[in-house]
């Protein structure tokens, strides 16, 4: 009993995920794993997808940024700017978009960090400060038409070679290849903590979790196969994915990270330089708000004044539904992904089930209020146990 209360808060949101996907494949009448509707799940729900990443990061620090909806929006229109009014070239356009946005990040990093201003004043601030920036830019107005490089970015699909009629080989090829990467890093990482005699997960819960990955990931494959074909943005996020789980688990970086969240005074007297540490994560998920604000222009093939919509918010309760501590330093990126993969499913199934905004909002509240109460569940029992 005790393994499996270990091993609930690690497993608990991806069987969630599970059981919410069958509901709302049985209410939906078969259409939530339908091809097409996974594809259009990913494209609708990559924005929040790269937010919560870099949420996740902040809330572990102990944090959260309210600015970074408004940001995604105000990147979303200079790119419109750039790229649409001012037509300069690409790889002048989206670096200089990134630079920005990585300024905006330092800006709230340092108010929070080295003056100590409280983190909700200075993020609620900068939230205010770039709406205000969004309208200006774009004059109430929208800019549309961007180049169709860019728009292929977030809209488009890795090209197909070898494909049969009706069938994509390259999609699931490249899933095939992922699952054995995949299983052969696991087995290493198993050895290599087995030979340090470090605390592994039981066997049985070992290949369950390669079972269950390695079957998901080839479900992808086929219905990304049968449908139009891996998206671009997909290979965007197995990259953040995966760079940001390799950087929070594997690094002195990651560690200073959990360090500083779960006690910043030990970690303090232990060397750790926390207001580098809390700058930093404010610059990342300012570059990171602005890789989702272009992905939101390429995908709408728009930027508007009214692209924030309340994103800042999606981000943060998909990083708490994910696993993420109030207090911080707990927390971990696939959680992230999994939050707000629960939410996009929530979402993009009571729309197929003909419900409004209100109820999906009443929804998402309310699951984020169960996740968070669960959370705090395991950990009194794990403290009592």
């Amino acid at each position: 009993m005790s393994t499996i209360r270990k091993n609930m808060r690690q497993f608990g949101m991806i069987i969630a995920l599970i059981a919410i996907t069958i509901l709302f494949q049985i209410l939906t009448g078969g259409t939530m794993l339908l091809p097409a509707n996974i594809t259009n799940l990913i494209l609708q729900n990559a924005h929040i997808l790269i937010l919560a990443i870099g949420m996740m990061l902040v809330i572990i620090t102990g944090r959260v940024d309210l600015s970074v909806g408004s940001l995604l929006g105000f990147t979303s229109a200079l790119s419109g700017v750039f790229i649409v009014s001012f037509s300069l070239p690409l790889w002048i356009a989206m670096p200089l978009v990134l630079l920005i946005g990585a300024l905006v990040g330092a800006w709230n990093g340092y108010w929070i960090a080295y003056r100590n201003i409280p983190f909700f004043v200075v993020t609620l601030a900068s939230m205010l400060v770039l709406t205000g920036l969004t309208m200006a830019v774009l004059g109430g107005g929208t800019i549309s038409t961007f180049p169709s490089a860019f728009t292929r970015m977030a809209g488009g699909f890795v090209p197909d070679p070898f494909g049969a009629r009706g069938f994509n080989i390259t999609a699931i090829t490249i899933c095939a290849i992922v699952s054995i990467l995949f299983v052969i890093f696991e087995i290493r990482h198993r050895k290599i903590s087995l030979s340090f005699k470090e605390h592994i997960t039981p066997k049985p819960f070992f290949l369950a979790k390669l079972i269950l990955i390695v079957g998901a990931i080839m479900l992808f494959g086929y219905w990304f196969a049968v449908a139009r074909g891996m998206p671009n943005i997909l290979i965007l996020l197995a990259v953040l994915s995966i760079i940001y789980s390799l950087i929070a688990s594997r690094t002195v970086a990651g560690r200073h990270i959990y360090a500083t969240g779960g006690n910043p005074k030990a970690a303090e007297l232990n060397g750790i330089k926390t207001k580098r540490v809390v700058f930093w994560v404010y610059v990342n998920m300012g570059l990171l708000a602005a890789v989702a604000g272009m992905m939101f222009a390429a995908r709408l093939d728009a930027a508007s004044p009214r692209a924030d919509a309340g994103f800042e918010l999606q981000a943060i309760a998909a990083a708490f539904i994910g696993g993420a501590s109030p207090l911080g330093g707990i927390g971990k990126i696939t959680g992230a992904v999994t939050g707000a993969m629960v939410m996009g499913v929530l979402n993009n199934g009571l729309r197929h089930m003909g419900q409004g905004a209100d109820i999906q909002l009443a929804i998402t509240g309310l699951v984020l209020l169960v996740a968070v109460t669960f959370d705090v569940y395991v950990k009194n029992k794990s403290k009592s146990g």
